[in-house]
């Protein structure tokens, strides 16, 4: 017998760089934090932010992640990637069925404020999910499509033969295809994706 649940299409979204401004909203408090101009901070960066220099600050990236969540509410402050909410919108109004899967969680003890921004920016933006998974392992909860755009876990999903779209920025451009550059893009690939499903 198939549920509701079963019947529908899921789509398993990343938050950071994919729906949430991850690296915009982060370079205005790591310059802040670094003490330096904000232009100094390249808007191009690849994975693990080498072209900040933050490895060299004391404490490297964990004490930047850590100032950012707990004395700037990095998670409450992001800006959405454009369209993203609008395109969530419509998609979960035509029976997609989001599920949010974050590696949030990176910084000990600081779990709690890490969940309640994300919800709380979440629901001020009227994004809505069905599901909110915070784990690293993205594959263990499942999807039948998923959004991602960091390139380890690109790598990972796609050699366990998970239908991945890539979201383009300037981490992951050395990745194949199919990627998309803007909500615009992708929600039409996700339908596309869907209408194969519903196929099946």
């Amino acid at each position: 017998m198939v549920s509701m649940t079963d019947s529908k299409f899921v789509l398993g979204v990343d938050l950071d760089g994919v729906v949430a401004d991850f690296y915009a909203g982060l370079r205005d408090i790591a310059a802040e934090w670094l003490d330096v101009p904000v232009e100094s901070l390249s808007p191009n960066v690849s994975f693990g932010l080498s072209e900040w220099k933050v490895d060299q600050a004391p404490g490297g990236y964990e004490a930047l992640h850590r100032f950012a969540i707990t004395q700037r509410q990095l998670f409450n402050q992001l800006r959405p990637m454009a369209g993203a909410p609008a395109a969530l919108r419509r998609l979960s109004a035509n029976n997609v069925r989001i599920r949010i899967i974050t590696h949030r969680l990176f910084t000990k003890y600081f779990h709690q404020q890490a969940v309640r921004q994300t919800i709380e920016w979440l629901d001020h933006h009227d994004i809505p999910y069905w599901d909110l998974c915070f784990m690293k392992d993205k594959a263990a909860v499942g999807a039948d499509l998923y959004i991602e755009d960091t390139p380890a876990n690109i790598e990972q999903l796609r050699a366990e033969g998970h239908h991945t779209i890539v979201f383009t920025n300037s981490t992951n451009v050395h990745l194949d295809p199919p990627r998309a550059g803007s909500w615009t893009e992708m929600e039409s690939m996700i339908l596309k994706a869907q209408a194969d499903w519903l196929r099946k």
